[in-house]
């Protein structure tokens, strides 16, 4: 009888033991990140082919915080980069500024698929000006534009690496202040602009080979409301050549199209080597 209990007690434990493996699997918050700061400086002294003094630096921050419990996903990214840049002569001058933050919530459908909401924020930190105007122009502000969107859809999601969003009742807000108005798709006297539409999003993450990684991150937004073939799109390639546990060269294409704020696309890249955090 003894050996009974004993032997019981043991699977009990055995059990308890299991069980709990597999709520701490399907419980579960997924971190990581890096920090990246690229400088570049330029000196001249008595250099007959001529040039100015130049420093510049850029402050980067791509960070993912991923929670699973049982069959609900919970996704976020953080997107932070501000860079300025000094010129003899001409001063400082803004180079990069973003803020972005994503959110999306998952739950299991069948297969990869799953049942969704996302919800996406982005502006930028300080003003910005067009200084091919004299004087120079005032283009944008914090929260001017500002821009959020959010709705339901459905997530086709392979890894934390590799996932894609489809939502068809998407809703996308515009916001501007007072000194904006009439701009960014806004009606003159209004601070806001309302969008319906579609919205689709990607984020590939891969390693070409060792120490070489590359990301890209796609949306697209039409507008049932108005000029639905007009599509709105963001896209980012993110390259980072590992060289050490702390340096890196890092490469940034940014590429944006949106009638509202320009009929031109949007174009940048940024490049350079620098220190890069991994967390």
């Amino acid at each position: 009888m003894k050996k009974i209990i004993t032997f019981s007690i043991l699977l009990l434990a055995i059990s308890a033991n299991s069980q709990e493996k597999v709520e701490n699997q399907k419980k579960e918050w997924k971190k990581n990140g890096n920090i990246t700061f690229l400088v570049n400086q330029s000196s001249f002294s008595n250099w007959i082919a001529g040039g100015d003094n130049t420093v510049s630096g850029n402050l980067g921050l791509n960070y993912d915080f991923n929670y699973v419990n049982g069959d609900l996903t919970w996704d976020n990214k953080l997107i932070f980069a501000y860079g300025i840049n000094n010129v003899k002569g001409t001063g400082s001058r803004k180079t990069d500024d973003k803020f972005e933050f994503n959110s999306l919530v998952g739950k299991k459908a069948t297969g990869k698929w799953s049942y969704s909401f996302y919800v996406n924020f982005k502006t930028q930190l300080t003003n910005g000006y067009d200084y091919s105007q004299t004087p120079k122009e005032k283009t944008s502000a914090f929260l001017a534009p500002g821009y959020l969107s959010f709705g339901p859809g459905m997530l086709w999601k392979k890894s934390d690496s590799f996932k894609m969003n489809f939502s068809p009742l998407a809703s996308k807000l515009t916001i501007v202040s007072d000194e904006f108005s009439g701009k960014y798709g806004t009606d003159i006297g209004k601070n806001t602009r309302y969008e319906l539409g579609f919205n689709a999003s990607l984020n590939h993450k891969t390693t070409l080979m060792e120490n070489v990684t590359m990301e890209n991150i796609v949306n697209f937004y039409s507008n049932y409301l108005e000029n639905p073939l007009n599509l709105d799109v963001d896209y980012q390639l993110n390259f980072v050549m590992q060289i050490n546990k702390y340096l890196s060269t890092n490469l940034n294409f940014h590429t944006i199209v949106d009638d509202n704020a320009t009929s031109k696309i949007q174009f940048k890249e940024v490049f350079g080597l620098g220190v890069n955090y991994l967390f």
